[in-house]
């Protein structure tokens, strides 16, 4: 897709990168280490492309972006997302996962029953892993059974996610062990 930009902004949890076409955000990527390797990360998920201004839309989700990560309770569903190419299934997901307010949590298995059985849990589980819209697709507020974290793929794994939801005010049933990055 030749239309595609992204751009990189600033938030409470780092610097982030966001990326669009005039269809809507195709991805949004959480801080790596560097600025570098966020750039690397974004163009990673959606291609070599150019590094723009954002357009007033994408203005308006990053300034909202930065806002629920500042601890707002900012609701980011009406932010137009562009899925093109992401199986049915995982959009599916993406759906259900849009639908968790700000500092409440659903698990793997509550959105596999939405979608068909708890059997689907693992499948959940692999799409969420897949999200290409981090945050505005609040990846963060899914948990695994029993309230506890489960697996986070950004960087800093389940730290990450805990600090998010933290940001957030959500509850979560966590006892760190040594397999958990700070």
């Amino acid at each position: 897709m030749t239309d595609q930009k992204f751009a990189l902004f600033d938030t409470a949890v780092g610097r982030c990168a966001i990326a669009w076409s005039e269809r809507g955000i195709n991805a949004v990527r959480l801080p790596m280490p560097t600025e570098e390797k966020t750039r690397m990360r974004i163009r990673q998920s959606v291609g070599d492309i150019a590094e723009a201004p954002p357009p007033a839309n994408v203005q308006a989700a990053i300034a909202r972006i930065v806002e629920l990560l500042d601890g707002k309770p900012v609701d980011l569903t009406d932010i137009e997302l562009d899925l093109d190419g992401v199986p049915e299934f995982d959009r599916g997901v993406y759906e259900v996962a849009r639908t968790i307010p700000p500092g409440k949590t659903m698990t793997y298995g509550d959105i596999a029953k939405r979608l068909g059985g708890v059997e689907l849990s693992r499948d959940v589980g692999q799409a969420l892993g897949h999200n290409p819209c981090a945050i505005v697709v609040p990846c963060h507020r899914v948990l695994a059974a029993g309230g506890k974290p489960g697996g986070f793929s950004a960087n800093g794994g389940v730290g990450t996610k805990l600090k998010m939801l933290a940001i957030e005010g959500a509850a979560v049933n966590h006892t760190p062990n040594l397999f958990d990055q700070a």
